[in-house]
Order: structure tokens, then C-alpha cells, then sequence
């Protein structure tokens, strides 16, 4: 069962409020946050209450999109309690009655995928420019353990109007609308090992993988085993983040026990023990790696410059550290975005 753990909601404030604004007024996520004065309470105060009740009003004047993206916060960072997860739920539907206004192509299924020896399914999104040709490449893509597929619409659509590919995005397992499924290394990979043989029937058959933080992980298990034609990883953690003694910022210590299965509280002993199978030093050290792009902020508190610099010399590799940002290069996108896009159009398509 999911788990609650104190944290600060200014914490978050503080650290996500650049992130909150790509999609809400600042105005408007300011007011939340002189509101909310405890994290985990379903009352007024609470960040859940708060933050619905800007949802609702957004949804209830038919800014369905917006709704969206302040019920994406009121569940934000972990589905720990049930009042997140019923914010959860919310989003989805606003987001789906969102979709006709999108500017892309956007189509919501269902897809099953073997795992640990029987089946699986998530929900995932297809999205693309419109009038794309049926045979273009696909993109498998993901956020991490807090920010998820719904979340970053405005980064995927971005992406979409940008390239001409297909979006496939999903949820990490032990996140979103995957909780269900615990987040470990081989599990997590046979999942999505499972979305790049479908991803490779309904295009050209090339497939992409960008990842971005957690989900920058898996892309680069993917780019290193060469189980795709190009990796882009977006501030992915590799190595050095999962040594023992490595600390976490802004309660991330409970978003990723959650994410990992944890009931309680992970002591530090019993994190260092998970995270061990997560090092990709036995792939780093191969070199079956396909085309990959890696590329983080200077400043990032979540994942050491390491993780990053450790590819500098790898063939068919490219590493850049964008100077004077952080996690991800959230306050710098549009320049992680400006070396993304020409380098997954040269990649898989030429």
C-alpha cells in the first residue's frame, strides 16, 4: 500500500513553481500557495483541496486543458492516499475532454504488454501532427516518478508539431496511471521492451525513446542495449545517482519509495539496497549502444553531472550540460528543446 511521509508543501512551491507556471497563470499558482498550509490533510489548506478547487473552477467555465493541469498539481508528487488518487482520476477526464481542442492528433488506448511471466496493461496516448503519414517513426516518451505523461502536455506537444513522428507516452510503472506495477529495473524494461514492439507495428518501424528524469533512465537502458534506433535522456539518473549514502531533495526519499513498493518509509539502508540494481555500469561498459543524445542542467540537486559526463567518448553519442539550470533544464526547456528536436529528426529520419 502507498505510504504518506512529512513534507513541507512550500518545499515544493519552491522547487516546482517555474514548472507550475508553463501551464497556469502565475497569478493563479500563487493564490495556492499562500493557501496551503499542510501537505497530506483533504481540507482547506490542504494542497489536494487547494489546488482542486482551482481545477474546478477552471473545469466548470470549460477550460477543460487547464483543469487538467492544476488537477495534475492537487495529485502531485505521489498517488500516496486516496484523495490523490481520485485527483488522478480527475485529470484524466478532464484532459481527455480537453482533447478535441488539441492541437495535434490525440488518440487514448489501452495496451497490453508482457510482464514477469503473464500480461500487463497501461493506458497510453498517441499523439502526432496532424495528417501524418501512417508509416512515420514513433517515439516512445515519459516523464519521471512525479511528472507524468498527462502533465507534460506542452512539452509533447511541442514535440509533436515539431517532428514528424509519432508520440507514444506512458507512465513509468509504480507511477501514474501504472502505479499499479512496482518500479524496478527489469520489470520497468520489460514493460516498455513490450511498448517498443507495438510502437514498431504501427510506423515505419523505427522507434525513438525520450526519457526524461526516471524515465531518462529506462531511455538510456534502451539507447545502451540498443533496443532502439535513438535514446534521448532528459536528466536521467545512471549510475552515480543510485551509489549508497546519495541523499534526496524536496521529499523525493517518499515520491520514489512509493514508486518502488514501499508501505512505509524506506529507511536510507533499504533504499541503497533497491537502487543497487538499478546501475547501468554493466551496459555502460558494453558498446551495443544506438544513437543517444544525453543531456541534463549544470545545477541539478536530483542527478550529479556524472551521470551525464560519464558518456563523454561513447561512438554515436552526444552529451550536453546546459549551463545555469537545473533538473531536467525545466528554466532553460526551449534550449533543450532546440538541441532535441534536429538531433531526433537526424537520428530517425535523416
Amino acid at each position: 500500500m502507498p505510504f504518506t511521509w512529512p513534507l513541507d508543501p512550500q518545499d515544493l512551491f519552491t522547487e516546482r513553481h517555474p514548472q507550475m507556471t508553463l501551464g497556469l497563470p502565475a497569478a493563479e499558482v500563487d493564490a495556492v500557495r499562500a493557501a496551503v498550509t499542510e501537505m497530506w490533510p483533504d481540507r482547506p489548506g490542504g494542497w489536494v483541496h487547494e489546488w482542486s478547487a482551482l481545477a474546478a473552477r477552471h473545469a466548470a467555465a470549460g477550460r477543460h486543458r487547464e483543469a487538467a493541469q492544476a488537477y495534475g498539481w492537487a495529485k502531485f508528487p505521489s498517488l500516496a492516499d486516496r484523495p490523490k488518487r481520485a485527483a488522478l482520476a480527475r485529470q484524466v477526464e478532464q484532459y481527455v475532454l480537453a482533447a478535441p481542442g488539441f492541437a495535434v492528433e490525440f488518440e487514448r488506448r489501452t495496451l497490453t504488454v508482457p510482464y514477469r511471466g503473464g500480461e500487463a496493461t497501461l493506458p497510453v496516448h498517441l499523439m502526432a501532427a496532424p495528417s501524418l503519414a501512417a508509416d512515420a517513426p514513433v517515439v516512445l516518451a515519459s516523464g519521471g516518478v512525479d511528472s507524468w505523461k498527462t502533465d507534460l502536455h506542452g512539452m509533447w506537444e511541442q514535440l509533436a508539431l515539431a517532428l514528424p513522428v509519432r508520440l507514444l507516452l506512458f507512465d513509468l510503472p509504480g507511477t501514474g496511471e501504472t502505479a499499479h506495477l512496482p518500479m524496478t529495473p527489469d520489470g520497468g524494461a520489460e514493460v516498455i521492451d513490450g511498448l517498443v514492439a507495438f510502437a514498431r507495428t504501427i510506423g515505419d518501424g523505427t522507434v525513438g525513446h525520450f526519457g526524461i528524469s526516471m524515465g531518462g533512465y529506462y531511455s538510456a537502458r534502451a539507447g545502451l542495449s540498443g533496443a532502439v534506433d535513438a535514446a534521448v535522456v532528459l536528466g536521467g539518473p545512471v549510475e552515480r545517482s543510485f551509489a549508497p549514502g546519495r541523499g534526496f531533495a524536496f521529499g523525493m526519499d517518499g515520491i520514489v519509495g512509493n514508486a518502488l513498493g514501499f508501505d512505509a518509509p524506506p529507511s536510507a539502508s533499504e533504499l541503497a539496497e533497491a537502487f543497487t540494481a538499478f546501475d547501468l555500469r554493466p551496459l555502460l561498459d558494453l558498446d551495443a549502444n544506438g544513437p543517444m543524445l544525453v543531456l541534463n542542467g549544470t545545477d541539478d540537486v536530483h542527478v550529479p553531472q556524472y551521470d551525464t559526463l560519464v558518456f563523454a567518448g561513447r561512438r554515436a553519442t552526444r552529451i550536453e550540460l546546459i549551463p545555469d539550470t537545473g533538473h531536467c533544464a525545466v528554466s532553460r526547456f526551449d534550449e533543450a528543446m532546440a538541441l532535441i528536436v534536429p538531433w531526433l529528426r537526424t537520428a530517425l529520419i535523416g
